[in-house]
């Protein structure tokens, strides 16, 4: 069935949107890329050196791009010197402030942040693309529902981590619900694990995992290269 015109706009507008997202975390890569290539001079491993000033990076993204509550580097432990920080975290705090936020990186503790096995880093180590996880509870950090956009790190030709940043679905909110209400019936952003990212309605909640073979549910594919994502709507 050919989608009507509220949904073709309602896709083109997501599209728009989060091709947006995706641009601003290809910058951030790209930025912490050439930094660490000037600094790292031909060296072979990411030493302390090689970060100076990385620091201004996700505090612009953060300044500049209101719907994010975190952003930084996450690198690849094979590309490490000894004794260099494996991530570079910084978040929205209290009254808006931004500051570092430390993540247990310690292997066996009770909180470790095993990053290197989560989608948002494996996928983008695997395809050399920009990858997205989420919806899921960020138990580590906000403790609520985020997703997470990440866009590989390149230096000297090989994989060295991503650069990412986190939105809480309650921020997604206001910017997107409206696009979804402006199709008549139920719908729903939806990711490439046919999970629900946010639903105009009750019937869509977010995290649930959407069960196909209802005649009356369609999709449509959103514009987004490599993420997966797609509109789907009940009529």
């Amino acid at each position: 069935m050919k989608p009507t015109a509220e949904v073709v706009r309602a896709a083109s507008a997501l599209s728009s949107w989060l091709s947006g997202v995706c641009m601003e975390v290809n910058k951030l890569s790209s930025d912490v890329s050439s930094l660490l290539e000037r600094n790292l001079a031909g060296k072979s491993s990411v030493d302390r050196a090689a970060l100076e000033g990385m620091d201004e990076y996700p505090r612009e993204f953060l300044t500049k791009n209101s719907f994010s509550a975190g952003a930084g580097t996450f690198f690849a432990v094979e590309t490490l010197g000894e004794g260099v920080p494996a991530l570079d975290w910084w978040a929205r705090k209290e009254h808006g402030t931004i500051g570092r936020l430390d993540l247990d990186i310690t292997p066996g503790s009770n909180r470790y942040y095993d990053y290197e096995k989560l989608p948002f880093f494996s996928t983008a180590a695997s395809t050399g693309e920009q990858s997205l996880w989420g919806p899921y509870v960020d138990f580590l950090g906000f403790e609520e529902y985020i997703l997470t956009f990440a866009a590989p790190l390149a230096v000297q030709g090989r994989f060295t981590g991503v650069a990412a940043c986190d939105i809480r679905v309650k921020d997604l909110e206001p910017l997107i619900m409206p696009i979804l209400r402006s199709i008549p019936g139920d719908a729903a952003l939806v990711n490439a694990s046919n999970r629900v990212i946010l639903g105009n309605s009750g019937m869509y909640l977010v995290g649930e995992r959407i069960k196909s073979g209802s005649p009356h549910q369609h999709r449509l594919a959103l514009d987004v290269p490599h993420l997966g994502l797609s509109l789907i709507y009940t009529i």
